[in-house]
């Protein structure tokens, strides 16, 4: 029996959506206010998922305003094939509004969008068998329209639909014609700990719909276990004639009432069908994997050394591209950043980053700020909650943005030339949850508690031998200055709905970037 493990796309990954063509998956997933936008990945065994390129790759597709908060942006898209092409709908909040993008290859190019005159979030497509399209989405409640899917134009006024068992917030709808029915599954109970996931059905659309007698379908709301906020679900056929289903879920740890700082990741659940029901789970950690090939792709690599004339598609900045003030022709195997403003704080900073896909994990790079600059490593959730270690001026400095609060932890004199910056993210030291105390000589101080999700370590490495490529001791000694508390990067505390980048940034001046790594401790 083939074992794999959940999440399948693990890190920030939220809100997945997932079509397949021949032996072929697809998904894709939301990206808020990070471009490019809408991360698009392929799969030939719902298991092992390649990044292939993003739907909203270009100014022309995706430009938000620096003013544009954070959590803002690209919301829930969907993903569909027919007639040839494959259609992508979505919401830009503080921008465009809701969308739609074609193309005929999944990983480029993809069309100019096309306004869809609708309101709300969270717009999913589905066609009847004369080639009509139903547009449903969320706005007080889940309604439906006719649209022209060349033009975006509704096709009369929207309809009332079904809004599920009576719980909060109804979103994420998704419509599918199987067998007989008309299927109707959405999320309800809002995107945290009462997540859960419904399901309805009728003869014809618009309906009236009939809901499955023991809505909620999915849901881990009150319950111990590990994988928490299960919702916005996407049910997809195997070429196998199996059903699966993608959803999000996140990973808390620590104390209660638990953090997650990876943000909600994309899982995968088996399919059971009763009384032509879709009843989607278990949903487990570790899990009996689906009766296909498997077919896994190589680990992207940790390191960048930045002698290619593009980022790849993992690496991603904040509202804009900016090719002006991202640079890799300017200093050969470098990266370099041009300031757009003097603070993280500011959410016209200028942040190039990945997303944290490990729970135990290690950031590197080698940075040089020697024309004046100031630059290094940040740890971001928004401009309000973030970690930084950063060089200028001689001086290495540890800096911790929390809420209102901005404080410079530590800082240290270092040598002329580039300076070699480390951030570890570390589990080892989380309490189990219930458990409020340590040995006392590892106690926090008074008033303090512990049990977070993980350990922030910042800090610097000394000069070594080596050329940073291992991780050796060859590579120096690891000088911590600040030990933080990673409860403040998760959106618990800070609130939003995405999870820890990791990345390098500017500002003041210039600093260029000879390489970084980011892999698993």
């Amino acid at each position: 029996m083939e074992l794999f493990d959940n999440p399948v796309i693990p890190g920030f990954s939220p809100d997945p959506s997932i079509c397949r063509v021949g032996d072929d998956y697809y998904l894709a997933t939301s990206s808020f206010e990070y471009v490019p936008g809408v991360p698009l990945w392929h799969s030939r065994d719902l298991v092992h998922w390649r990044l292939i390129g993003h739907a909203l790759d270009r100014p022309s597709q995706l430009a938000l305003p620096d003013t544009a908060a954070a959590s803002t942006g690209v919301y829930a898209p969907t993903l569909r094939h027919h007639d040839g092409l494959f259609w992508l709908i979505t919401t830009v909040v503080a921008g465009a509004g809701n969308i739609l993008v074609t193309a005929e290859d999944p990983a480029g190019p993809w069309s100019d969008p096309v306004p869809v005159g609708i309101p709300g979030i969270d717009p999913d497509l589905a066609w009847e068998e004369d080639g009509t399209c139903w547009c449903v989405f969320s706005a007080d409640g889940i309604h439906g329209v006719r649209i022209d899917p060349e033009s975006g134009e509704p096709l009369g006024e929207p309809v009332p639909m079904w809004s599920g068992s009576g719980l909060q917030y109804p979103e994420g709808p998704h419509l599918y014609r199987i067998g007989d029915w008309w299927y109707l599954l959405l999320s309800e109970g809002g995107t945290e700990r009462g997540h859960a996931l419904s399901v309805a059905r009728a003869r014809t659309l618009p309906g009236p719909f009939e809901p499955y007698p023991a809505n909620p379908v999915l849901s881990h709301r009150s319950t111990g276990h590990p994988v928490q906020n299960t919702g916005h679900g996407d049910l997809v056929r195997a070429h196998d004639d199996s059903w699966w289903m993608v959803l999000l879920g996140t990973r808390p740890r620590g104390d209660t009432p638990m953090y997650h700082g990876m943000g909600r990741e994309t899982f995968l659940a088996p399919v059971r069908w009763e009384d032509e029901w879709p009843l989607p789970g278990p949903l487990e950690p570790r899990a009996q994997a689906p009766a296909l090939a498997p077919h896994p792709w190589p680990r992207e690599p940790d390191r960048d050394d930045f002698d290619s004339p593009a980022l790849a598609p993992r690496w991603v900045t904040l509202r804009r591209g900016d090719p002006e003030a991202v640079r890799l022709d300017e200093r050969p195997g470098h990266l370099v950043l041009h300031a757009r403003a003097d603070s993280l704080d500011t959410p016209g900073a200028l942040f190039v980053g990945r997303r944290q896909r490990d729970a135990d994990c290690t950031a590197r790079t080698l940075v040089d700020v020697s024309d004046g600059g100031r630059g290094g490593l940040a740890v971001r959730l928004d401009e309000a909650h973030h970690y930084e270690v950063e060089v200028s001026g001689g001086m290495v400095r540890a800096i911790a943005r929390i809420g209102p609060l901005r404080h410079t932890v530590a800082e240290r004199a270092v040598p002329a030339g580039p300076v070699r910056l480390r951030i570890d993210v570390t589990t080892s030291d989380v309490l189990p949850p219930t458990i409020t105390s340590r040995d006392p000589e590892t106690a926090p101080p008074p008033g303090l508690r512990g049990g977070g999700p993980d350990t922030l370590r910042l800090g610097y490495e000394t000069a070594g031998t080596g050329d940073g490529d291992n991780g050796g001791a060859d590579d120096g000694a690891f000088e911590i200055l600040a030990e933080l508390d990673g409860r403040y990067l998760t959106t618990e505390v800070a609130g939003g709905f995405t999870g820890r980048v990791l990345g390098m940034y500017a500002t003041r001046g210039s600093a260029a970037f000879d390489w970084f790594e980011l892999g698993p401790a």
